[in-house]
């Protein structure tokens, strides 16, 4: 018996609240009324839709249950001036695949349109939404009780940023996708072995080009259907939950594509974006701007963020491009953008919508992060809106990362006189609750791999890439790598293929990978070298200014002083022996971690695992060590005993009694 499907328009899931909170952009979980709904009627399995359209002459559901045939099953504004068109449609169930076929006040634009509220679709290059439900029985409840402690400011943060297409892949057949089932015991196993705290993926949600990313959206509430199902996301998330990893989100609420089946020209008209392509466009990325001043605009994206947080888990987002939120001539020439009320280059309603954001994810999920990418020196994108802020907890520091990476890759012997780019990020190192990001930003489009960004033969190579990742673990702020860099990928990241996993197989790349493990290990289980990242008290230079020997000496300090990790760095491929340094208490001071150790491929030089003090002033402390500091390595040094002690060493520690 065939199917008939009415259409009814007597019921609707969305009260006047709604429609008045959605009008009036506060309402923060138009997922739960927008979109496709599955519902019942009469007891029998029903869905309903609810498209916002306000420009639109006439709306229609299309799809395969009716041969796509225009004007079938109409909607109607039961709502009259809400702009939002409603229907139910009976005996449509769970798989159906659908449009919107919107037909325009204006100019007779027509066009289908995928649904924005979809939480799912086909697999690109095929663009339908598809009739789904978000039911799923989370086992994540321990996590999610604790997570607040794992997220906190004060505790250790080192974030393995990936793109779920090219980490892994199949061998056979022609190199396929992972699904999110088969990435997650491999990817919750891969953290834990190698002491990741949390993950972050590239945006994972919808995007037709495969080579943006993730970064050109259309699924602002639907997970790219590449690797399987929301249900699939949800068991990948929920997997790495009970096994202690964190899920840091990348969601790009600052642009999206001009693609005809999404946002743009929605109703024939300019409705999620700006119509003046001075304020609506992006130059560098061909996409378009959302409109912030607009109050449903804020609410559709606010309810795409929490959506995130409430459904799938996430323990964080990362906020893509702020930077070009914040500014109004934003890769723009003088006479192509369009200064504010008053006269000023600050988009004013992009910093409130960016506030609101914060603010709102912060009330519904406080145990979270938002997190800012950010790459000017906008003040106090990591402070509390109520104190003048933008209300992010933290911002990738931008500065940092470029001017270390220019340092690296300079050769040693002119570094001394580029000491200064190191040394200068201290200078604002505790402006902002920072995350020292290594990121694919860095490793594409001709800037060559982290390793391959290192001067010299191949020995300079993977020292220098050693130093790199243990000064990153010195140097104040939480921590980020991107996939590859934690075995020494050669070539540059590729997105649609695999990480180079062979190398694994020599003994150089073995030992970037251990020492990755190493330092990841330490920084856990030293509280000086997290407590007070975003603390002045939580540092002390002991020696800034050596740029004839390029040499760095630090203290790491927990909030309480009683714990202290002294970081030397050698910044050179010559090793520097008896070097003294001054430190703030007697005894012996034993080597925890040097990045020159043979264990991870290294020469070999340092102090046999321990320094003991001499009664000698330096450094303005009564006592000192006398250290050989090896060629291009960094060494920790810590009173008391390591929690991690190298293999080379473990038969020569011994207790003395000073």
């Amino acid at each position: 018996m065939k199917k008939k499907y009415n259409i009814l328009y007597k019921q609707s899931i969305l009260s006047k609240d709604d429609v008045f909170l959605f009008n009036e952009g506060t309402h923060y979980q138009l997922y739960k009324h927008l979109g496709a709904h599955l519902v019942t009627d009469r007891e029998k399995k029903a869905v309903h839709f609810a498209v916002w359209a306000p420009n639109a002459e006439a709306v229609s559901v299309i799809g395969d249950f009716n041969q796509w045939q225009h004007g079938a099953h109409p909607l109607k504004q039961i709502q009259m001036g809400s702009g939002i068109w409603e229907g139910t449609i009976p005996n449509l169930d769970k798989g159906i695949k659908y449009k919107y076929r919107i037909r325009s006040r204006f100019q007779q634009y027509c066009a289908d349109k995928r649904d924005p509220f979809t939480f799912y679709g086909e697999k690109p290059p095929l663009t339908a939404s598809i009739i789904w439900d978000l039911d799923y029985k989370w086992q994540d409840q321990g996590w999610m009780k604790t997570r607040r402690d794992k997220n906190q400011l004060n505790m250790p943060l080192s974030i393995y940023e990936i793109h779920l297409g090219s980490w892994q892949r199949k061998s056979e057949p022609k190199n396929d996708f992972l699904s999110y089932r088969e990435i997650a015991p491999r990817l919750a196993q891969y953290c834990q072995e190698n002491g990741f705290t949390h993950v972050e993926f590239l945006p994972v949600m919808e995007h037709p080009f495969y080579g943006s990313w993730g970064y050109q959206t259309v699924g602002y509430f639907s997970p790219t259907s590449r690797y399987g199902t929301p249900q699939d996301l949800m068991y990948l998330i929920d997997y790495l939950h009970q096994q202690g990893i964190g899920v840091i989100l990348d969601w790009v609420p600052s642009h999206f594509p001009g693609d005809e089946h999404s946002l743009i020209y929605f109703d024939g008209t300019h409705l999620y974006e700006h119509a003046d392509p001075r304020q609506g466009f992006h130059p560098d990325w061909k996409s378009y701007i959302f409109n912030y001043s607009r109050n449903e605009v804020q609410a559709f994206l606010i309810s795409s963020a929490l959506f995130w947080l409430d459904y799938y888990h996430a323990d964080g987002l990362r906020v893509d491009a702020v930077a070009s939120m914040l500014y109004l001539d934003y890769s723009r020439k003088e006479g192509e953008w369009i200064p504010n009320k008053y006269g000023g280059r600050e988009n004013i309603e992009a910093i409130a919508f960016l506030k609101k954001l914060n603010e709102t994810a912060y009330h519904y999920f406080p145990d979270i992060q938002m997190i800012a990418e950010e790459s000017t020196a906008w003040p106090m994108v990591s402070r509390p809106t109520f104190s003048g802020g933008l209300g992010f907890g933290m911002k990738w520091n931008m500065g940092w990362m470029h001017d270390t990476l220019s340092y690296f890759s300079k050769d040693p012997i002119y570094r001394k006189y580029h000491h200064q780019e190191l040394t200068f990020s201290m200078l604002y190192a505790f402006n902002e609750n920072f995350i020292l990001s290594l990121s694919h930003d860095e490793v594409v489009h001709g800037k060559k791999s982290l390793l391959e960004k290192m001067p010299g033969d191949d020995w300079q190579k993977f020292a220098s890439l050693r130093l790199l990742f243990g000064y990153m673990f010195a140097h104040p702020g939480k921590k980020m790598l991107f996939m590859g860099d934690e075995f020494g990928q050669r070539q540059e990241w590729r997105h649609d293929y695999p990480l180079d996993w062979d190398l694994l197989k020599y003994s150089t790349h073995q030992g970037i990978q251990r020492w990755v493990k190493d330092l990841n290990q330490f920084y856990r289980q030293e509280r000086a070298l997290y407590e007070a990242d975003f603390e002045s008290s939580g540092f002390q230079w002991l020696e800034s200014n050596d740029s004839e020997h390029s040499v760095l000496v630090f203290l790491r300090k927990s909030r309480d002083g009683k714990e202290n990790i002294l970081i030397i760095s050698n910044f050179v491929p010559a090793p520097w022996y008896n070097y003294r340094i001054g430190v703030p208490k007697k005894g012996i001071w034993q080597e925890c971690l040097n990045s020159d150790a043979s264990s991870y491929g290294g020469s070999g030089q340092g102090n046999l695992g321990q320094v003991v003090t001499s009664p000698i002033p330096k450094h303005g402390f009564d006592y000192s060590l006398n250290i050989t500091i090896p060629p291009l390595g960094i060494l920790f040094f810590k009173k008391g005993k390591c929690n991690i002690v190298l293999p080379e060493f473990k038969n020569r520690v011994k207790e003395y009694v000073i």
